[in-house]
């Protein structure tokens, strides 16, 4: 009898370790399924100092549409609805520095202003001159800055859920992180439960072995991941900037977002020239996961006026 307790044992021992490994091997099958279904290919991009993982898709002639992912995701949150632009559009979807597939280096300069000098090299990488740029949450923010600092780069932009500007209202992660509890720093499965909670209001079904293998993920780059969100965090807020900005604009935004306020579009719409706003009710921190198919006929109407603007500005 000891023996069979000992042998179970043993082998529960073993599914325990092996379970989160058993996910991230699921999880990068998964992303070939679906980088596959929506015509993509990884390819590496050497830049100054290091290289960046990324999707692409697309004709090289058609125009350019750049997505940028936000804080501590990769550029997997993008495939379910990437498949919806590569029909029309040359599509580039980075990891970005110290993210994803790309290497952490201590000390490497994850501000937002650095993240966005690694986009124009990528794009110089690429031989692509102008782009539409998407981009979600500190990607948004990454978006925008590129839009204010490289204008001759940028033809139009969508920002979803938008971090940088000031908060208009008290919001749930800027108390939690004033209290010293930073909802992305991970510790422990329940904290990796609550963080996930937070993300999406109507998320899609995710297996068990695949959240186990996210927390471990999550709580193995604790310090990493503290490092980038205090350049991240520590970088200007835009809205000086924002009245320069000229491009058209989309800001899209799920109304039961509890990571970035939605009263936060407000300040966006009243500090972009050519900026319109779309809210999708039901919906949290990342459309373009919770609802792809809506999230992208909203960026696919706007960008086709967008690209109106551009030819006419060329």
């Amino acid at each position: 009898m000891l023996v069979i307790v000992a042998l179970l044992a043993l082998v529960g021992l073993g599914v325990w370790l092996t379970y989160p490994r058993v996910g991230n091997l699921l999880f990068v099958l998964i992303a070939q399924v679906q980088a596959r279904r929506a015509r993509l290919k990884g390819v590496v991009v050497p830049i100054k100092g290091m290289t960046l993982a990324t999707w692409q898709g697309g004709e090289r002639q058609s125009p350019a549409l750049l997505l940028i992912h936000g804080f501590s995701a990769d550029k997997g949150v993008w495939l379910d609805f990437a498949r919806y632009f590569t029909d029309d559009y040359r599509l580039i979807i980075p990891d970005l520095a110290g993210h994803g597939s790309n290497a952490f280096v201590p000390g490497g300069d994850y501000s937002i202003a650095a993240q966005a000098r690694r986009m124009v090299a990528l794009l110089d990488a690429c031989q692509v001159a102008q782009v539409h740029v998407i981009g979600s949450s500190m990607g948004a923010y990454i978006a925008s800055w590129l839009a204010a600092q490289y204008p001759e780069r940028v033809l139009s932009m969508v920002l979803i859920g938008a971090a940088g500007v000031q908060l208009p209202q008290p919001n749930e992660v800027e108390e939690l992180v004033n209290a010293g509890d930073n909802p992305f720093l991970i510790h422990t499965r329940a904290q990796f439960d609550r963080f996930f909670a937070m993300t999406m209001a109507s998320p899609p079904w995710i297996p068990e072995v695949l959240l186990a293998a996210e927390a471990a993920v999550y709580i193995k780059r604790r310090a990493e991941l503290a490092e980038i969100f205090a350049d991240f965090e520590g970088s200007p807020r835009m809205e000086p900037w924002l009245p320069e900005v000229r491009v058209p604009s989309l800001i899209l935004w799920g109304r039961e977002d509890r990571m970035v306020p939605v009263a936060s579009a407000q300040t966006w719409l009243a500090g972009l020239a050519q900026a319109q706003l779309q809210i999708i009710d039901g919906v949290g921190h990342l459309p373009m996961v919770e609802c792809p198919e809506l999230a992208a006929q909203y960026c696919r109407d706007f960008l086709g006026g967008a690209k109106v603007y551009s030819s006419i500005r060329s």
